[in-house]
């Protein structure tokens, strides 16, 4: 029980945080509608409807990108959730969370869950906007989108939370920050299919294929028709363990007193 009082009160105050903060929700729905508006009429004449499958079916390039859409969602809010840990640091109250009886990994499982759940708030909101549009997907795809979206969103979350553990000053936050967010999205099918990326570029093609984020969109791609991407589900995961271990260990004490002592 002290365990999941620990879970509920990070996720309370997340929760707290992200209602406070409305401009950061608006920003949230705000940022992939303009990419809908913007890249739906730019690239339709190019792509049109010829999708491959698993669709079975010709869909408008709207509708093929609105997952893409969801990830990014996900991603900068896993970004932002990192962005507060290095505020919380410098203010202390991350301190106070680390020094608690609790195991550290719990704490951060804890600060990672919050942001997932506060994703999801952003990811559902988008897609009944999107609904409203005309963009809907089969009304199983969005019960077989939750699960997945928790998966892609810790992914994401512990991908923040690495960063966090490798940057020491607010300032130097938002060039990480570019450095990460734009290529992982642009060199994934976010908004282009992989055949598509292998027509302009065979390296182009391999790297998105490779690339974690890729397969988190083709995760929440897949379980939108209501459909499920095995292989998808077996690389997120696994960048979620190799992401939360390297967390871990950034947020290592003893490692946090090498380095003090080595300065």
């Amino acid at each position: 029980m002290i365990y999941f009082t620990a879970l509920f009160a990070i996720v309370r105050r997340e929760l707290l945080r992200f209602v406070g903060q409305r401009s950061r929700f608006l920003s949230a729905l705000v940022r992939p509608l303009i990419w809908l508006v913007v890249f739906a009429a730019g690239f339709r004449a190019a792509l049109g409807l010829s999708i491959m499958p698993p669709y079975q079916t010709y869909i408008t390039y709207e509708v093929y990108i609105v997952p893409g859409l969801c990830g990014m969602i996900q991603l900068f809010n896993g970004m932002q959730s990192s962005l507060s840990l290095v505020y919380d640091r410098e203010m202390g109250s991350m301190r106070l969370l680390l020094t608690s009886p609790l195991p550290r990994w719990w704490l951060l499982l804890s600060k990672i869950f919050a942001g997932v759940f506060v994703s999801l708030l952003q990811v559902y909101a988008f897609l009944g906007i999107a609904a409203l549009f005309g963009i809907t997907f089969p009304p199983i795809g969005y019960v077989f989108a939750l699960p997945v979206l928790v998966c892609s969103g810790l992914m994401l979350g512990a991908l923040g939370l690495l960063l966090s553990s490798t940057i020491k000053q607010l300032e130097n936050f938002a060039g990480v920050m570019n450095f990460v967010i734009f290529p992982m999205f642009f060199l994934s099918t976010a908004l282009y299919p992989l055949w598509k990326m292998a027509e302009g570029s065979p390296l182009l093609r391999d790297i998105c294929a490779y690339n974690p984020f890729t397969h988190a969109i083709e995760l929440i791609r897949f379980a939108l028709y209501g459909q499920f991407n095995g292989m998808a589900l077996i690389w997120v995961v696994t960048s979620f363990v190799v992401f939360m271990i390297a967390s871990l260990w950034g947020y290592n004490p003893a490692k946090t007193m090498t380095n003090r002592k080595t300065g």
